[in-house]
């Protein structure tokens, strides 16, 4: 009788075992829950979408958003709203008004985000020129407005607006740019952003960024943007060493719903899957502006809510981890 070799046989059994067993999902999935807020929840009239992120000063919770009485946010101002524990929210005012008449962001500010350093708060927002109506292109920007307090007041930076849109036609971010995100870095400040072609629909958005030596910039394009090739919304964080970003239902197929990793801050690849992801989420994230290598996935954050026959509102989302398998 023919004898095989051993490591044959082996391997033999172990391709049969494997081709047995149950499939299993090769990567971990980040499972997200939804959840109804009091005080910036839904409100006859009125329109809150695009939250920042969250940061907590002492006791209190603070996170802006858009503010209008239309469903887009291109009729919009930057509000805000505090909270003890994250689920119950104050209204506290508005943080920021439209410019003046003329400039570059007369008709909406908007999707605003916050940087905290250098002792002091550093507000980011998108604005807008053009009236919203029927044929509205926007030809959005990135701004920045400055303050000693959360609470403002607020000052608009002189070099407004820090990140604008390319010159180039052929640039991922050549027709408008949008949803600043921030964290720091090797002593260093990236902002992240969202980015549309000329000619492109909102479904080709891609994500860049940009980083400055100082949190007032001037904040310099990465030559290697886009660096993720899709995402209609910006949410990162600091992960270890590197950063994440956890990508929405825009952009190709084998990237959406899941959680994207790059070591370097520039070079992403898939690592988690997303089931029931945020929408346009803005994420409690305390190592964000800390430098300190000790980043993890946010366990919470809030989002734009949705319900029939209603304006967007502003909803909370918990997260997940659950291992692969």
């Amino acid at each position: 009788m023919k004898k095989f070799p051993y490591s044959l046989c082996l391997l033999g059994a172990i391709v049969s075992q494997a081709l047995a067993a149950p499939a299993k999902s090769e990567l971990p999935t980040v499972n997200v829950t939804h959840s109804a807020l009091e005080g910036i929840g839904v409100e006859k009239g009125v329109m809150r979408r695009d939250p920042s992120d969250v940061i907590k000063v002492g006791d209190l919770y603070y996170v802006w958003y858009s503010k209008g009485k239309i469903s887009p946010g291109y009729d919009a101002t930057v509000w805000y709203a505090t909270s003890p524990d994250g689920k119950q929210w104050t209204e506290q005012g508005m943080a920021l008004a439209k410019g003046k008449a003329g400039t570059w962001e007369d008709e909406s500010v908007f999707t605003p985000n916050i940087l905290v350093a250098e002792g002091r708060y550093w507000l980011f927002y998108t604005g807008v020129s053009k009236k919203y109506g029927k044929g509205f292109n926007p030809d959005s920007k990135i701004g920045l407005a400055v303050a000693d307090s959360p609470d403002g007041p607020w000052e608009r930076s002189p070099a407004n607006p820090v990140i604008t849109n390319s010159e180039q036609a052929e640039d991922f971010d050549s027709h408008l740019i949008d949803d600043a995100c921030l964290i720091v870095r090797d002593g260093k400040y990236w902002c992240y952003y969202k980015g549309r072609q000329l000619g492109k629909s909102p479904g080709q958005t891609q994500m860049g960024v940009a980083i400055a030596e100082k949190p007032g910039g001037p904040y310099i394009k990465h030559p290697k943007n886009p660096v993720i090739p899709g995402n209609h919304e910006v949410l990162v964080w600091p992960q270890g060493k590197g950063v994440a970003a956890m990508i929405g239902s825009t952009g190709p197929k084998d990237i959406i719903n899941s959680v994207m990793y790059a070591e370097d801050g520039i070079h992403f690849t898939k690592t988690h899957q997303v089931q029931s992801g945020p929408w346009a989420g803005g994420a409690y994230r305390p190592e964000a502006f800390t430098d300190s290598d000790q980043g993890t996935l946010p366990e919470w954050g809030v989002e734009i809510g949705r319900a029939k026959k209603q304006l967007p509102f502003i909803h909370r989302f918990d997260v997940q981890l659950e291992p692969a398998g």
